[in-house]
């Protein structure tokens, strides 16, 4: 079935055990699913063309990149091709003047920065992960600096994109705003690879600030750290990132890279701007956090010091698994109101300590964004049960107190049974409307997304 497409590809269509199974590995709770083949394109006309064989015979086709995603975005479920899209790594053109760059979908967003170090620019969404652009556009991806300079919705001006019968489109421009029409360019990003795929991106890019400083301060409590944060908030603090982390969490990092932090509910948190501002910013938060019980407030402006600082937040996902060693870890995340942030972790940690889950909490929390991080036994299902009974009540709280099920984990295969509480069935009919009408015989990226 696959002859022509080699003819097309040759050694860029892999069909070995081995391949497939790298292509099969996953971050969370779902089994191996092993694509047919393994396809790696090196341009937009490349898709286009394994697009169009892939829709003549109907195979299912899914994009990925880092593979980095927690819901299983990227898992072939029904088989057919994995799309590598990692190989399309070109930087191709940025605008200093207009503060924007065209990227191809598998650039990362640290070889991004990388390449901008020296134009004084930066890219400033950072999931933690060193995640593709596509990636990220696809499941509009957020991070720790969310609270300041928005999520990848906010950060996406245009897009190429190859459309499953393999036609190309592209939507959006350089410019900053239009009222031209449909906005084209939003329904694709975060559709996860279902409507089309990502082949060449239009991002927004910032000036690197002239001076940064971190912070990092402990609380009695998790709702003395979250009271500082709605605090802060209101008051219009120009905060950079504004971290979250439990004592569970503490405690992992203290394992896992020896941080010697006392184990108490912690705030990390960044400023940016000119250095009497960056001062002055820090002097005022220190007041909140003290206000509310705050105490060992620190902060520093040197290099060195902030990256070890996020270094250590960004090695969560590995410190986490410090508190159980051999156990699988399971990342969940919701998003909810500000003011609803504290009522909604103290339930979660209150729930998973009622059901015997070792849990650890972190959140970008400027943005009442929460992730629970779970330590099971994969081949114990009473434990998988609890685990997805515990994600469940999380889901369900979300949306009670005004929320979302997902604040940048996205949905893919892990989310998919919550999508109707979410957003009930007259806008679950429009979804698919749009499916069908992008991708009619359902060979992107299937069983995600929608129930």
């Amino acid at each position: 079935m696959l002859d022509d497409l080699k003819t097309l590809l040759g050694d860029r269509l892999l069909t070995s055990d081995a391949v497939r199974r790298q292509h099969a590995e996953n971050e969370a709770w779902f089994p191996e699913m092993l694509p047919d083949a393994v396809v790696r394109p090196r341009s937009t006309q490349e898709v286009s063309e394994v697009l169009a064989y892939c829709h003549a015979r109907m195979i299912p086709v899914v994009a990925q990149g880092a593979r980095s995603s927690l819901e299983g975005h990227h898992l072939a479920q029904r088989g057919g091709i994995a799309l590598d899209l990692s190989g399309m790594d070109r930087i191709l053109k940025v605008h200093t003047e207009d503060l924007d760059v065209v990227v191809q979908p598998g650039v990362t967003r640290e070889a991004l920065n990388a390449h901008l170090r020296d134009t004084g620019l930066m890219f400033p969404v950072d999931p933690g992960a060193n995640a593709t652009l596509g990636g990220m556009a696809a499941t509009r991806a957020s991070g720790t600096t969310a609270v300041r300079y928005g999520t990848m919705r906010d950060m996406v001006l245009g897009l190429e994109v190859v459309q499953p019968d393999g036609t190309i489109l592209r939507t959006g421009t350089r410019a900053r705003k239009s009222s031209a029409g449909y906005d084209l360019t939003h329904l694709y990003v975060g559709s996860e690879g279902t409507l089309g795929i990502i082949t060449e991106l239009t991002l927004k890019l910032f000036g690197q600030p002239e001076a940064q400083s971190a912070a990092v301060c402990r609380f009695p409590s998790i709702n003395a750290a979250v009271e500082t944060v709605i605090t802060t908030i209101q008051m219009g603090l120009p905060m950079a990132r504004i971290e979250l982390v439990d004592d569970m969490m503490v405690r992992g990092f203290n394992l896992h890279s020896n941080a010697g932090l006392p184990e108490e509910p912690h705030l990390f948190v960044e400023f940016h701007g000119s250095p009497t501002s960056v001062q002055e910013t820090a002097e005022t938060f220190g007041e909140i956090a003290t206000d509310n019980g705050g105490s060992d407030f620190k902060w520093s402006t040197l290099a060195e010091e902030r990256s070890a600082l996020w270094k250590m937040r960004h090695g969560a996902h590995f410190a986490l698994r410090s508190l159980r060693p051999g156990a699988k870890s399971i990342s969940t995340d919701v998003c909810v109101p500000i003011s609803a942030l504290a009522q909604a972790v103290e339930t979660a940690k209150i729930e998973s300590v009622k059901r015997g889950l070792v849990c650890a909490i972190v959140g970008h929390v400027g943005d009442g964004n929460f992730h629970c991080g779970l330590l099971i036994n994969p081949d114990d299902p009473n434990e998988i049960k609890t685990a997805k009974d515990f994600t469940t009540m999380l889901a369900d709280l979300a949306i009670e107190l005004g929320g979302t099920i997902s604040g940048e984990h996205g949905i893919g295969m892990g989310k998919i049974s919550h999508m109707r509480a979410m957003h009930g069935d007259a806008a679950l009919s429009v979804m698919r409307a749009i499916k069908t009408a992008l991708d009619p015989h359902d060979i992107l990226n299937p069983g995600k997304l929608l129930p």
